[in-house]
């Protein structure tokens, strides 16, 4: 008879696996850029010292990753619920429009610390209403999430189009973008933290603090999944929906609730490249990271603390390829996504890949396997 598996003790469910799968992700994308020609070693400390070796690296690392954090973090309050929530990108859109209508509504009489505030609520609240749609459609139809998700991503891109060039473009503009922000709407950069661990980084270098917003998110995030009633129901629901129906819990309002929390921590993604970066609300701002964020969100186990690793990962990979493809020709930026593809593969679609091979080595090595190994070798 088969010894059954043993459970992983948490370090190496939640940082073990996940270490080797993206090991042998960049090992085997250590392959593909020897297939090009190219020395792998050269092109790991590239990708590296690209992402973190000066101040400037590490800024738009983070950059990047401030984006990868929330999407990652509205798909893993998603996944808690049983959902897979793929419309992170379209309620992304949806939320640019809310901080666009606050924005230039008050960035000429407001200061940017009384104009961030009602942004983050508009962010919240039009992501929120995007996923609010698919949520109930979900609950009261039976109609499957991924696929009403990804049709709200295409409407939402319409809609963007649309109102960019129909409604909020300046008067003799042809880009289909809103006008600059003024001082109001925009946020302050975060070079200046940077700076204190003696790192130099330019005023162009687009950190701010919705970084700092990102992270306070995760923390809350946290507090709602696992200290708190609601967090509980979710749990208890991803888990098994026919134990939450048998202990009262509404399956309507839980799946409902859920997604509109995970729409809002996706809305509030755009507050970093519109008031941010960009100070304007152009086309295709989002720039793929609510996909992203399903990555992130598996390789972080669904869990904050592994979810902000792993958005840093990814921002070093954007970053980081950025400065790689630059410095290695034949490494061009579709080379860059193979690389970003591998890491999404083994993070992801390949989880449990290594899984049966490392709790079949944990079970060898419990006590409970000794023992029995021991009383056999007595028999």
């Amino acid at each position: 008879m088969s010894t059954p598996y043993a459970k992983l003790p948490a370090w190496a469910d939640y940082g073990l696996i996940p270490l080797i799968n993206l090991l042998v992700a960049f090992a085997v994308a250590g392959l593909v850029v020897l297939l090009v020609g190219e020395n792998p070693l050269r092109a790991a400390v590239i990708l590296v010292e690209g992402a973190f070796g000066s101040g400037q690296g590490i800024a738009y690392t983070l950059y990047y990753a401030t984006n990868f954090i929330f999407t990652g973090l509205a798909v893993a309050v998603a996944f808690h619920c049983g959902l897979f929530n793929i419309g992170g990108e379209g309620q992304a859109y949806i939320a640019g429009l809310g901080i666009a209508i606050v924005v230039l509504a008050f960035d000429s009489t407001l200061p940017w610390w009384v104009v961030f505030p009602m942004a983050i609520i508009a962010s919240a609240l039009f992501g929120a209403l995007w996923a609010l749609i698919p949520a109930y459609l979900q609950a009261k139809r039976g109609s499957h999430i991924v696929i009403t998700t990804i049709m709200f991503n295409f409407i939402a891109a319409s809609v963007m189009v649309y109102m960019l060039v129909n409604v909020l473009k300046p008067a003799g503009s042809m880009a289909p973008q809103t006008r600059q922000f003024l001082e109001g709407g925009q946020l302050p950069k975060l070079g200046w933290l940077l700076a204190e661990f003696g790192l130099k980084v330019r005023p162009s270098a687009p950190l701010n603090i919705s970084f700092l917003l990102a992270l306070a998110m995760a923390f809350l995030v946290w507090v709602l999944i696992w200290r708190t009633k609601l967090g509980y129901e979710i749990r208890t629901y991803g888990f098994s929906s026919k134990a939450a129906r048998y202990a009262g819990i509404s399956e309507t309002r839980i799946i409902i609730v859920t997604m509109l929390i995970s729409g809002a921590l996706a809305g509030m993604m755009a507050l970093n490249p519109i008031m941010g970066d960009q100070h304007n609300v152009p086309l295709d701002f989002a720039g793929g990271a609510g996909f992203v964020g399903i990555a992130v969100a598996l390789m972080g186990r669904s869990h904050p603390v592994g979810i902000v690793p792993a958005a840093i990962l990814f921002g070093m990979l954007y970053q980081g390829g950025a400065e790689l493809a630059f410095e290695m020709p034949n490494i061009s930026r579709d080379m860059i996504v193979i690389i970003q593809g591998l890491v999404i593969l083994f993070a992801g679609a390949l989880e449990n890949m290594f899984r049966p091979t490392i709790q079949g080595i944990f079970a060898s090595f419990s006590p409970r396997s000794v023992g029995i190994a021991a009383k056999g070798e007595r028999a």
